[in-house]
């Protein structure tokens, strides 16, 4: 990791996954997921776990239909999983811990957007279930002519919608498949969650436990290094604390959220 390409550095943009680093769905996927599989007869394994985290919702369908013995039964299967995950989303939306606090920070002077392989009205519902929609200019899915991640189309074309370039841009992942993605668009890449592989270790400029990280925050918001207890209490999770640069954070300038 070389986090003093975000330290010592202001991004011009801030592009966003949606599951798993703003909003705590992961579990959602999970248990729709499981429940899609069971009720076609089968269950998930340790294998199946890894691939389907971060995959496109039709390609991850796709595949549990071939771990279900019904290979053309994707389309069905996909659409059960997109209801069922929709169904545990309105049970109990959930954001990440610091999200609410790092987005509102960094919106008061930076363009945000949120790139995710979800359709776009999952992330809207989702996004909209934790109070965070109004922060964001822009939502990018896949479609016509933007590939799924791991493919770079994502963040190539949210970096586009909010006017910058690729290398201008912060990406904000928790997933391999998405670190690929917005590695190969060019963009430097904050990483998230408490148990990232060495691969995704790798592929971060930046890796924090959680979005309310005190690094992150201070640099966000242009000031001085964390103060000692707090650096204290952030190394005491396991992560390598650099100093956090005073002339870091992002610009000073004033815009405005669209929803």
């Amino acid at each position: 990791m070389t986090a003093h390409r975000i330290f010592d550095w202001t991004p011009q943009a801030v592009v966003f996954d949606c599951d798993g680093t703003l909003v705590d769905s992961e579990r959602h996927w999970e248990q729709a997921r499981a429940i899609v599989l069971r009720d076609h007869g089968a269950l998930p394994d340790p294998e199946f776990a890894a691939r389907s985290k971060g995959l496109h919702y039709a390609e991850c369908g796709a595949l549990m239909a071939r771990l279900a013995g019904r290979p053309d039964a994707s389309e069905e299967i996909t659409q059960q999983l997109l209801a069922t995950f929709r169904a545990l989303v309105a049970q109990h939306p959930v954001a990440v811990r610091g999200a609410q606090m790092l987005v509102t920070r960094l919106g008061r002077s930076t363009p945000l957007a949120v790139a995710s392989n979800c359709p776009a009205d999952v992330v809207e519902f989702c996004l909209q279930s934790v109070g965070l929609r109004h922060h964001f200019r822009h939502i990018v899915v896949p479609g016509a002519e933007v590939l799924p991640k791991p493919r770079p189309d994502a963040y190539v074309e949210a970096a586009r919608r909010l006017g910058v370039d690729c290398g201008s841009a912060l990406a904000v992942e928790d997933s391999v498949n998405g670190l690929k993605a917005a590695v190969d668009a060019g963009l430097r890449v904050i990483g998230v969650g408490r148990r990232p592989s060495e691969e995704a270790l790798a592929l971060a400029d930046l890796w924090v436990d959680t979005l309310d990280d005190p690094r992150l925050l201070a640099w966000v918001d242009g000031g001085p290094a964390v103060h000692p207890k707090e650096a204290g209490d952030a190394a005491s999770s396991g992560t390598a604390q650099p100093p956090v640069p005073p002339q870091g954070g992002p610009a000073d300038s004033e815009t405005e959220a669209r929803s």
